[in-house]
């Protein structure tokens, strides 16, 4: 079974969904599903790892489907990884990036499920405001419904593992 039927046959869910994004959806893709799989998860970061320009020094995973993904791909590819909160945190260091230290570095986002893009571009903002260099982004799957061009206005390159033509 090639990696599309897999990450299908575990994770698209049929029915009523209201996205991220605030579409409604009849089909929905589960990213804890495939997430949660050992096996499934370390066969999508090896896909996701070719992916990556050769230049890439910080993974920066978006909260919370991004974090398992980044932590994964940083074991395989010795790159370190940094996670990027929705919000920053209200105590301790108040800060919205943990991880490694992302200043002056070439900086890919890692993504579960990318619909509207509107994660990664209020993550991107964040980042830029701060300084950081963000263009490129990799999601597991681009449902094909209009975030590749979103983010490309806003400057942003995304890359898929799958899309969803590929899990029909």
């Amino acid at each position: 079974m090639n990696l599309a039927s897999k990450v299908k046959s575990i994770s698209e869910l049929k029915g009523s969904f209201t996205l991220r994004s605030g579409a409604i959806s009849d089909t929905y893709f589960d990213k804890y599903k495939f997430e949660s799989n050992p096996e499934l998860l370390f066969e999508i970061c090896m896909k996701m790892k070719d992916l990556l320009p050769n230049d890439t020094e910080i993974i920066a995973g978006l909260e919370l489907g991004g974090i398992p993904i980044v932590t994964v791909l940083s074991q395989i590819t010795k790159i370190p990884a940094a996670f990027i909160r929705k919000e920053p945190k209200e105590y301790g260091t108040c800060n919205y990036a943990e991880g490694a230290d992302m200043l002056n570095k070439k900086i890919v986002l890692i993504e579960d499920v990318v619909s509207s893009g509107g994660a990664i571009i209020d993550a991107t903002k964040k980042m830029r405001e701060d300084g950081l260099e963000v263009d490129l982004a990799i999601c597991v799957i681009d449902r094909q419904s209009g975030g590749k061009e979103l983010l490309e206005a806003e400057g942003i390159k995304l890359l898929s593992v799958l899309t969803k033509k590929d899990l029909e």
